[in-house]
């Protein structure tokens, strides 16, 4: 049962374990990684990571009534939510922090930066965790390295996961995949992905010049055709699911990502997939190495 936390203020944490109850036993073997898009898109992105005894929400961009609806619709329960860990301060990706961390007593992870711009929007939260880009942090055996990648937000952060080998990326929100970027998303088991806009739908869309701007400058969102290179440039013999995420309604479709990003796909046999914006994804099981 997850125990509840007290009040701490806003401090650095280059490594901090919240609590040790995932150790195993010499020839015990590790369970399974669990990941589920609950949602993705620009009405709300977040997703769900847990590795049987530390469970995190990357993001809670839905209301906290819809994002317990989409967990429990896959069998997870919100009360045993250990922390949520936000990437940066837009609607679409802090809409129900608040509110899961009030009603279910949960610790928020939030860069000093992106927690400032955040504030008005996320009401009174009882424990807040700061970290820094560059710097990872554990909570209980699981570890966690935010980056910094090119969006237009405050401290935007992409997220590397790790536990006993298994390294799950995440990459959702940015408009050009630095050196950085490729680099941490190195070496992953399951990548998450941005593949937000086809060029032409983009261009002959019914959007306003400047919000097209927004979107194929080098702080607004990669296009199918820009995932494909980066995922033709990170791929690997031991990637094995590969998740399109941040797909446009208007100006994308999870066809046309998917055919486009899954022709990097030449050197390993890794599945593709699109995430998607109303329902929750079906749930992931990511074996860990023993």
């Amino acid at each position: 049962m997850k125990r509840l936390l007290a009040a701490t203020e806003v401090s650095a944490i280059p490594d901090y374990d919240m609590k040790q109850k995932n150790s195993f036993s010499a020839g015990d073997a590790p369970e399974d990684i669990t990941l589920c898009m609950l949602s993705s898109g620009s009405k709300g992105n977040s997703i769900y990571i847990s590795d049987g005894a530390t469970s995190v929400l990357i993001d809670a961009g839905l209301s906290g009534i819809e994002i317990e609806r989409r967990m429990k619709s896959k069998g997870l329960s919100p009360e045993n939510l250990d922390a949520i860990i936000v990437s940066h301060e837009h609607a679409d990706h802090i809409h129900g922090v608040g509110v899961l961390s009030r009603r279910f007593a949960v610790p928020v992870y939030i860069s000093r930066k992106t927690y400032k711009a955040a504030l008005p929007f996320l009401g009174k939260i009882e424990e807040i965790r700061t970290f820094e880009c560059g710097f990872g942090f554990n909570i209980d055996n699981v570890s966690f390295h935010p980056f910094s990648v090119s969006h237009d937000a405050e401290d935007t952060s992409g997220f590397t996961v790790s536990e006993n080998g298994t390294k799950i990326g995440i990459a959702t929100d940015l408009g050009i995949a630095t050196a950085m970027v490729k680099e941490h998303l190195k070496k992953c088991t399951v990548l998450v992905l941005e593949a937000n806009h086809d060029p032409d739908m983009l261009a002959n869309g019914p959007y306003p010049w400047p919000l097209k701007q927004r979107i194929r400058s080098r702080t607004g969102h990669l296009s199918n055709e820009e995932s494909r290179v980066l995922l033709k440039e990170i791929q690997h013999d031991s990637l094995e699911h590969v998740i399109l995420s941040h797909i446009s309604e208007t100006n994308n479709t999870p066809e046309k990502a998917m055919r486009v990003v899954g022709q990097a796909i030449t050197c390993c046999g890794a599945r593709l997939d699109a995430a998607g914006q109303y329902e929750a994804g079906n749930l992931i099981r990511i074996p860990q190495k023993s």
